[in-house]
C-alpha cells in the first residue's frame, strides 16, 4: 500500500514534507481568493442616485397643475423646477425667475443691513460727541467754500477777458461794418475760443462744488442724527 505524502514515514525527508504542505496551503489560498472575488462581482450595484441616472423634471403652474418631462417642459420656463430621481425623490431644485428675484432681493437686503451695521460701528469709533461731527463738517464745508471762492474769481476774470476780446473783434471782419476792415487775426480768434472753453470748465467745476457741498451737508446731518440715536441723545 502506497504511503500518504502527509503521513509518510520518517524515511521521507522533513524538508520535502514541509514543501508539500506549503504548496497545498498556497493553492487553497488562491482558490479562496477566487471565490471571494467572484462573490464580490455578483453583488448587486447600489441603487442610489448617480450623475448618470435619468432624471425627470417637474413643476407646478399657478393653479397647482403639475408638468413632467425628461427635459424641462415649456410650461416650466420661469418657474421653480424639481429634479426627481428614478424613485420619485427630489434630488435638487432649479430656481425660477421669481425665486431668483427673491434671492437677489434678500441678498441686497442683507448687504444693506451689513453695510448699515458697519457704518454704525465706524461712526461710534470715529466720534466721541456730536461736537466732533459738527467740527469735521464745518472743516469740509469751509474747504469747499474756499474752492468756490477761487473758482468764482477765475470765472470773473475770464468773463472780463471775454468782454474785452468781444469789444476788440468789432474792428475786424465779419463783425465790423466797414467794408475795408481787416480780417480777424488768428491769435484773437484762438484767445476767444480758449476763453470760452475755460469759462465752461470753471462753471462746471462750480456746479460740481455746489453739489458736493449739498452732499456733505446732507450726509453729516444723517451722521449726527444716527449718532444721537445710537447714543440715546435727544
Amino acid at each position: 500500500m502506497r504511503a500518504d505524502p502527509l503521513t509518510a514515514s520518517s524515511s521521507t525527508p522533513a524538508r520535502v514534507r514541509l514543501g508539500v504542505v506549503v504548496a497545498l496551503l498556497l493553492v487553497a489560498g488562491a482558490l479562496a481568493a477566487g471565490v471571494a472575488d467572484a462573490a464580490q462581482k455578483k453583488k448587486p450595484k447600489s441603487s442610489g442616485p448617480s450623475l448618470s441616472d435619468e432624471h425627470v423634471y417637474r413643476c407646478k403652474s399657478a393653479s397647482g397643475h403639475s408638468f413632467f418631462g425628461q427635459n424641462i417642459p415649456p410650461e416650466c420656463m420661469g418657474a421653480d423646477v424639481e429634479v426627481l430621481d428614478e424613485t420619485g425623490r427630489v434630488v435638487r431644485m432649479i430656481p425660477g425667475a421669481k425665486s431668483l428675484e427673491q434671492i437677489a432681493a434678500q441678498k441686497a437686503a442683507d448687504d444693506a443691513k451689513a453695510a448699515a451695521a458697519q457704518r454704525d460701528r465706524t461712526l461710534l469709533a470715529t466720534y466721541l460727541s456730536v461736537a466732533d461731527i459738527e467740527r469735521l463738517r464745518d472743516q469740509r464745508l469751509e474747504l469747499l467754500e474756499q474752492q468756490n471762492v477761487v473758482t468764482r474769481q477765475y470765472i470773473t476774470n475770464l468773463r472780463a477777458r471775454e468782454a474785452r476780446l468781444m469789444e476788440s473783434v468789432q474792428r475786424f471782419r465779419p463783425y465790423s461794418p466797414k467794408p475795408n476792415a481787416p480780417a480777424l487775426p488768428e491769435q484773437i480768434a484762438s484767445e476767444i475760443v480758449n476763453t470760452v472753453k475755460g469759462l465752461q470748465v470753471y462753471e462746471q467745476e462750480l456746479t460740481k462744488n455746489t453739489a458736493e457741498r449739498e452732499r456733505v451737508t446732507r450726509e453729516f446731518a444723517a451722521d449726527i442724527s444716527r449718532f444721537k440715536e445710537l447714543k440715546g441723545i435727544k
